[in-house]
């Protein structure tokens, strides 16, 4: 087990009580919608009947891949009755397909690509470990859609997006590895192997909530088998030991939580912590760079967690980052 803060079941019925909170929220809603004529003007629930709440489709899906997660984790926890009756309401037969139809749309081809994508392949994959429920049967014609849009996508895929936001690719195919990791493996090493010494030149940028950098290299480290990975890492990142780049070892400030985008830093943080842990632990035992990826991400996390709460812009998702962040 890796050292420092960990994921206990107080601090995990508070970060299932502000999921709970948020996920039914309709309003306000930013949607994702190509509008094809005056009758698609439809109210979010209406067009999404499962994902319809959390400001958005995507916070929506992963704010119930949070609350999976958590429940896994802590079955008997005060607000599991909530989640299991929230679970109940909401992956329902009729809801799924839905959601299924709505991306027959001919103008749903780049619906939450990809971003959304691999957080509905997560919450699969995570729903399929709550055994003696119904949830995984009821949401999977949805995951499926979303596996084959992805198999028809990678090949497609020139070129890896290495932002730091919704369009990064390496941090949904790491979202959607623990389903297809298999089929996602070369893909990857086509995009990303060749990749060297790289200066993290950029980062943060302004709006970030992902490490372009520690994101594909935590993309690698669960796709590549350890002695293929190692000395991918060590000629991709060959300066971690002296904590360089320096850009990936401070924790990002945060000027404006009420701003939606500059709210996104606190996601970096939790993120970024998230990355160092998964690299830490890929590494030998006895590797000098473990304690310094270590000592980053409790650096992160410091600066991270304290901001999960307090405005809707950053309630309405970063409790989905915290639990990546303590889970490590």
């Amino acid at each position: 087990m890796l050292p420092g803060p960990r994921l206990t079941e107080p601090l995990a019925a508070r970060l299932a009580a502000l999921a709970l909170g948020h996920v039914e929220r309709e309003y306000p809603h930013k949607p994702d919608h190509v509008l094809a004529g005056p009758g698609d003007l439809l109210a979010p629930s209406a067009q999404h009947p499962v994902f319809f709440g959390s400001y958005d489709w995507h916070s929506c899906v992963h704010a119930h891949w949070t609350l999976a997660r958590l429940l896994r984790r802590f079955p008997a926890m005060e607000p599991a009755p909530a989640i299991r009756a929230l679970f109940h309401r909401r992956l329902k037969e009729g809801a799924v397909a839905a959601e299924v139809a709505y991306l027959a749309r001919p103008s749903a081809r780049g619906f939450e690509r990809p971003y959304g994508w691999g957080w509905l392949l997560a919450l699969a994959e995570e729903l399929a470990h709550h055994a003696g429920e119904p949830w995984s049967a009821r949401l999977e014609p949805l995951a499926e859609a979303f596996a084959a849009r992805l198999r028809g996508f990678l090949p497609l895929a020139t070129y890896p997006v290495r932002t730091g936001s919704h369009g990064n690719t390496a941090f949904a195919l790491l979202l959607a590895a623990g389903r297809m990791g298999e089929e996602i493996a070369p893909f990857a090493r086509r995009l990303y192997g060749a990749d060297r010494a790289c200066p993290a030149w950029g980062e943060p940028g302004g709006d970030d909530f992902l490490s372009p950098t520690l994101v594909e290299a935590a993309l690698m480290a669960r796709l590549l088998p350890r002695g293929e990975f190692l000395p991918w890492f060590d000629a991709f990142l060959p300066g971690l030991a002296e904590r360089e780049p320096a850009a990936l070892f401070a924790p990002a400030a945060v000027s404006d939580r009420t701003d939606g985008k500059i709210a996104h830093l606190d996601g970096l943080n939790l993120s970024r912590a998230w990355c160092w842990r998964r690299l830490a632990a890929a590494l030998p035992e006895g590797d000098a760079r473990r304690p310094v990826l270590l000592a980053a991400a409790e650096d992160h996390l410091a600066a991270g967690l304290p901001h999960v709460a307090g405005h809707y812009m950053g309630e309405h998702w970063l409790a989905t980052f915290a639990v990546l962040a303590l889970e490590g």
